[in-house]
Formats: C-alpha cells, structure tokens, sequence
C-alpha cells in the first residue's frame, strides 16, 4: 500500500456533540467508526492525532442549565466530565478531548472572524425577527410553535409542519407563542452580521468536485450550488450563551462559527501541551499534513459549505476528507423510548461489553451514507458466533495444549507455511479496507480467514492426536500453528478490539502488536497460561438492558422529557434530573386526574433493577402500577403509605405486567428520588386540585 511506504501526519476529528445531554447508541455510530479508523492509522505507525471537544454554546445550552438551576459553565462543565467517562469506557481513545468554551477557542474565532472582516468577507445588514418579550430575547424557528397555516396542525414549530410537511416562515404561523414564556411573539428590528458565502462560490465548485467528499453528498451540494448560495447569519443577539464578537457590543458569535473552530482549538490546546506536534504545520494553507473529518448526514451543509469557505477565506487549509455517515435504527425502526430502544451509553455499559458494539457497528461500516441498522438479535449472534466461536476459539483450543504438554513453549518451526501465507498476504487488503472505511468488508475478510484456520484445526485433529503415543510434534506444531494463526487475525482486529488486543498481547507475551508484525510468527516463544478474553453475548443481558432504558422512561415520565421517539442522531439528548414537560394550558392540565392512593402492598419485580410493583386501592377501585423507584425505596418501608397517582393515564403493557397509572415523585433519581406523600386526612381517591 502506497500509503505504508510514506510516514504520514493525521489530524482526526468526530463532530462536537452538543453539551446538554447524554451519549446514546445514535452518537456512538460516529465516534466508534472514527476511533477505528484512528487506531488503525496509529498501527501503522502514522502519527495520527485524534480530537473532539463538547459543543458548549448557543440558546439552548443556556436553557438547559436554566432548567437544571445552575449556570451555562457549571451544566457543560458536568456533561463534560459525564462525555469523557461514558468515551473512555466505550475504549474511545482521543488524544485531546476539550470544550468550545474555551480560551484557544475564543482566541482563534476572533482571529479567524477578524481576517474575513478585513478582507470584506464580513457584511451587516438589519433583519427583522420574532421578539419574545417576556424573556426579552430573539427567537430562532425553533422556539416558536403554532397552528401550521397550511393544514391547521396546532403545536407546529416555526419553520415547518410535521403532521403535512409545510414549509413556511414563523410569522405565517398562526397564533404563534413563544416555546419558551408562552409570551406572543413581537416582530423587532436588529442589526445581523452575514459572512459573504457568495464571495466563495467558484471555489466551493471546484473544493466540492475534488475527491474530498463522497459522491453523493457532492452530487447534493451542486443541487445547492446550482441554485446559488445564500449569505450566512453569523450573529446573535443577547442575551446568548457564546463569544461576543470583536467590536460589537450585544453581538455574539451564532454556535456554528465557532463549533468547527473547536477542532482547531482542541489541537492547539494539544499542541501547547506536546513538542512533537505543531499547529502551524498541520493548519497551514500549504500543509502537507492531513485533516480528516467524520461527520453524520445532517451537517453536511455547514462542515461542506461554511467551514471551507471560512477556512479558506481566512488563509487556512481546507480538510483533506470529509466522511459522512447515516444514522442508525435499531430493530428497523428509529430510537424509541416507548420500546426502550433509546439507549444511552451509559445504560449500555451498565449491562454489555463495549467491544461487542465496537465489533457490531464495525460488521455494518461502509464508506457510503447508509444508515445503519443494530439488530439486537442478530448482534447477539453475530458477536457470539464471529468474534468468540471463531477468533477466541482458535486461541482457546489450542493454548491448553501448549500450556500441558509443552511447558508454554511454542514449536520451533511452521508447520503450515502455505496457510499462514495466506494470512500474511490479506494484509494489504484488509488495510485497504480499513483505509477507505470499509470496515464490513474488513470484518468480513478476517472471519473469512478465521473459518480457513478453524477448518485446517479440525482437519488436524489436534485433539486426536494428543491420545496417540509418538505424535507430541505434530501436536505441538499444529498448535503452534493455531496460536499464530490467532496472532495474525488479533493484529488486523486490534483497532475494532482494543481490549481485547491488549489482553490478547499479554497472553501471547508479545508486546504491542503493530501491522506489520502480521508478516511475522512467533516460533520458539513463551507464552503465558490462556485466559478467556472475552465471554458470550448473554441474550439475558441484552433483555435487561432494555428493560433498564423503559425504566429510565418511567422514571423520566414523572416529569417528562424530550419526545418520546427520536430519527436524528442528536435529537433527544435529555438529562433525568432536569427534564421539563413542553407548556400545556389550564385546559390541559384539567384533564389530568390526579388522585390520592393508598398502596396496599409493594413488592419487587424479579429480574428488573429499577422496579417496584404496586397494588393501590383509589377508592374502591385496585390497581397495578410499576414504578422505577427502587434504589430509593424497600417495598416494606411504602406498604399503608398513601401517595399521589396519575389515574387515567392510559394503561401501559410492560415485559412485567400491565401498568394502570404513574406514581408521582420528584428527585434527580437513585437514591434521591421521594414520592409525593399527601397530608393526614386524605382518602384514597381523593383528587388532588
């Protein structure tokens, strides 16, 4: 591969997750493939760098943090240290991990804002905007609902409608309210800032048919180019969670100005910090260095469109590549709360081992905008059949012979010299695969490998002749086979199975495994006793993790959440503890039958962890309800207590039972979670007013 022949320089990047909530399986698809792809270039001894912060400004960071009582500084500051935790664990290796609320940050937004200023790439022009003025602030489409003016549709946002997929302006929406107070909007002028991305047009023609991008996002940025570009809004008024721009007091950068800078900052922070990297000399308009992005499909627009053009325009180098990727469904379907297939990454962890994710995902990778599909079943089999019935089994099986009849020690010679060059030679197309993300076809030719050595062991016979008398040789020669054979398929797995590598590496007491020690064996070497290294997929284990995420949603249900079915890979980042219902009126909330109710016996619900199953007397009338509160409570410490249920909730069918009302309880969750306790005197099937 020509690529081996050349020592290369590589700075990696994942899109900046937005900082107002957790990583669910939807984020992991990108920052997976992304790591893969890194670790696989440090393999090959490239020096590769790999980069991501939190995205930490805009109105809705700010929101969040209102809701949660503390400030826009102190909810990033605990996302981030949440985002690091559930990266480690998920074995996500970032060489810098920072946030764009930062000072490199602010430093070079401001410069690179100041060079396309002072080379009149920068125009004001005043815009008239929907004005909220009870919060006193501007409203972006989002944050004004309405009645859709086509269909009539009532709760549409202002931009489009969802029930007829009308597209229109907010101030066509009728009776139109702020998402925020409830307040009616007011229209109001103000003075905007624009970047010319005009100015640009030419040169994002040719930068869009270079070979950065895949075809098909190229083929979709000429339908925007052919129609011609639009100047962009890069401003925003107070109040506003961000950086106030240079000179324009109430001005503030809009978040995705400064979002892809946080690239650039995160590995300036970097480099302050290391004499082998240089910043200058991977962001220098004529570098020889490479810059890789990895992005979802949703924000091609502005890492395709705005980002180049900003970079170029201020005297930076634009990336090398740009790799999209498609969202992902679980089942078929998209993430649903409902089905407790919204899973976050940390409810994940809670039950499974990262690497059998790291490994399913990588089976589903290609280089096209697909999205991809975690089909729990099949991930169960695929994993168990793949990575332990084949790869860990040839390790397995031959080990135990090495280990009781040979001291540890493995043959002196090869015994297969034309199987292990079959191996050897699938180096180079496994690499290539792994260069272009390909990652299913690598899969896929590894296993392919995998069944060729399990054949030739179970033509061997190992186990056979370890019976016979005289045939210790052939033993040990076969089994040293078999353990190389191992080696060789670990290396080209190692960037899909970090851990599992590392503990394989220890086994065979080899020390780091790099690519080309594929063209190697290992003959005449000690190896140590043979550990499992990694166990089956327990279809029990999945079945609870589900479980675990409808429970999240029952404990979420006593204050509600974001929408209860997310399609967009960064739609429904939510935290427990500060989730707030969308606003109802007093009409609404009427309708609500809040009732007082007497538990008449509690119990736990073998075989969930959050759970407990109530039996409440509402005036005469029984009912079954479970509710996630568990961790705060023992079944014997609520039995004759009275509380407050939602009684005419539509009854919910869960893998336990049928649930017929939600207990109200107020809390962050875990431990610190109290259900609502009415004062002496109150009768089951009182209502609550």
């Amino acid at each position: 591969m020509s690529d081996q022949c050349k020592h290369r320089k590589i700075l990696v990047t994942s899109a900046l997750p937005y900082a107002n909530g957790p990583l669910h399986m939807g984020h992991l698809v990108e920052y997976i493939q992304t790591d893969i792809w890194a670790r696989f270039q440090k393999q090959r001894n490239h020096t590769c760098t790999y980069v991501c912060a939190d995205d930490a400004h805009g109105t809705a960071i700010s929101l969040h943090a209102e809701k949660q009582g503390i400030t826009p500084e102190a909810s990033i500051a605990l996302i981030n240290q949440e985002r690091i935790r559930d990266f480690r664990d998920f074995h996500i290796e970032f060489d810098n991990y920072y946030s764009t609320h930062s000072e490199d940050n602010r430093i070079l937004s401001e410069s690179i804002y100041k060079t396309l200023r002072d080379k009149s790439h920068i125009v004001t022009r005043h815009i008239v905007q929907a004005y909220d003025p009870e919060k006193q602030m501007f409203l972006a489409d989002r944050y004004i609902k309405g009645e859709c003016p086509k269909c009539g549709a009532p709760d549409q946002y202002g931009d489009n409608c969802e029930q007829c997929g009308a597209t229109y302006s907010p101030a066509e929406l009728k009776s139109a309210r702020s998402a925020i107070s409830g307040a009616t909007p007011v229209n109001k002028e103000s003075e905007h800032f624009f970047f010319k991305l005009t100015d640009f047009q030419d040169f994002l023609k040719e930068w869009t048919r270079s070979g950065t991008i895949q075809k098909e996002i190229t083929n979709k940025l000429t339908e925007w180019l052919d129609a011609g570009l639009q100047d962009w809004d890069i401003s925003r008024d107070a109040p506003y969670f961000g950086f106030e721009i240079p000179d324009a007091p109430g001005k503030y950068f809009y978040v995705w100005l400064d979002a892809p800078i946080g690239y650039m900052a995160s590995f300036k922070n970097l480099c302050d910090r290391r004499d082998d990297l240089d910043f200058d000399e991977y962001w220098h308009k004529d570098s020889d260095c490479e810059v890789h992005h990895f992005i979802g499909k949703d924000i091609v627009n502005f890492h395709c469109l705005f980002w180049p053009a900003m970079l170029t325009g201020a005297d930076y180098r634009t990336p090398t590549k740009v790799s999209v990727h498609g969202y992902l469904t679980i089942n078929g379907e998209k993430m649903s709360k409902s089905r407790g297939t919204f899973i976050t990454a940390r409810t994940y962890l809670d039950h499974l081992n990262p690497e059998y994710l790291r490994y399913y995902y990588a089976t589903k990778l290609s280089s096209r905008i697909d999205d991809l599909d975690l089909n729990l079943d099949d991930f169960v089999q695929r994993v168990n059949s793949d990575v332990i019935g084949k790869v860990v089994n040839i390790a397995s099986r031959n080990a135990g012979f090495i280990h009781k009849r040979f001291n540890n020690l493995l043959a002196a010679n090869d015994a297969a010299p034309a199987l292990t060059k079959v191996f050897m030679a699938a180096s180079e197309t496994i690499a290539e695969y792994y260069e272009h993300r390909e990652f299913g076809k690598a899969m896929r030719t590894i296993m392919a490998l995998a069944d060729q050595a399990n054949a030739w062991i179970n033509e061997m016979k190992p186990w056979v002749l370890a019976k016979e008398k005289g045939k210790d040789q052939e033993l040990h020669d076969i089994s040293t086979v078999g353990i190389n054979l191992f080696r060789i398929l670990l290396i080209y797995l190692k960037p899909v199975l970090p851990a599992m590598a590392i503990n394989a590496e220890a086994f065979l007491q080899c020390g780091e495994l790099h690519w080309d020690d594929s063209q190697t064996l290992l003959l005449n070497h000690k190896i140590n006793p043979f550990k499992p290294l990694m166990t089956r997929v327990d279809t029990a284990r999945v079945n609870a993790m589900i479980d675990a995420s409808q429970e999240a949603l029952n404990m979420t249900d006593t204050a509600t959440d974001a929408p209860a079915d997310t399609q967009q890979p960064d739609a429904g980042k939510w935290l427990k503890r500060d989730a707030i219902a969308a606003e109802i009126d007093c009409e609404t909330f009427a309708k609500v039958d809040l009732r007082i109710a007497k538990i008449i016996s509690a119990k736990q619900v073998e075989g969930a962890d959050k759970l407990i199953q109530l039996t409440l007397d509402i005036g005469g009338e029984i009912r079954n309800v479970f509710a996630g509160i568990k961790a705060a409570y023992s079944p014997e410490a609520l039995t004759g207590k009275h509380t407050v249920i939602v009684a005419n909730l539509k009854p919910r069918k869960m893998k336990f039972g049928m649930s017929e009302g939600m207990l109200l309880a107020a809390g962050p969750g875990g431990h610190d979670l109290w259900i609502l306790e009415p004062h002496d005197g109150a009768e089951p099937g009182m209502r609550v007013m």
